[in-house]
């Protein structure tokens, strides 16, 4: 009797207590255009990615580092691309496991130098994830989270209900 007493009350404090969500944070980098390129490269959080590394690579040659360096302490990094080779710039930020790879439209230059003007590209914001912003869990992951409590409090009781030996 008095096992089952306690295992009651394990019952009711596991079903008390419930579960927070695990929540993960992606990374998000958003890019404005203008003589340069600014970087700002955050957690989901809005937490900074300080001294995150920075792979920029060229259109042309996309499996060589074409300039490396590093984000400042606000998570900001700029770079200059050659407007000689106009396309998709590819910039890598990197920092402790996180990272995201984000796609930078660059159009050729014109006769004076300056990048072509175009509405897409004069002011450019945009953003990349390689991590989805949703905190909710799909189907198949709540199933088999159901099914792992399920099993735990079945052993539980299993193991309670053999007794002493």
């Amino acid at each position: 009797m008095r096992l089952r007493f306690k295992f009651a009350w394990l019952l009711a404090l596991a079903l008390a207590s419930g579960t927070a969500p695990a929540l993960a944070h992606g990374v998000i980098v958003e890019h404005r255009q203008v003589n340069a390129v600014e970087l700002e490269a955050r957690f989901e959080t809005g937490e900074p990615m300080a001294n995150a590394q920075v792979l920029v690579y060229a259109p042309g040659n996309p499996t060589e580092v074409w300039q490396e360096g590093t984000t400042d302490d606000q998570g900001r990094f700029s770079f200059t691309p050659d407007t000689s080779q106009p396309g998709s710039w590819e910039v890598m930020v990197r920092q402790a496991g996180h990272g995201v790879l984000t796609t930078i439209p660059v159009a050729a230059s014109t006769s004076g130098g300056e990048p072509a003007a175009t509405p897409a590209t004069e002011v450019e914001a945009g953003s990349n994830s390689l991590i989805s912003p949703s905190t909710t869990l799909s189907p198949v992951q709540r199933g088999i989270t159901i099914g792992s409590v399920i099993w735990g409090f079945i052993g539980t009781a299993l193991f309670f209900a053999r007794g002493k030996r």
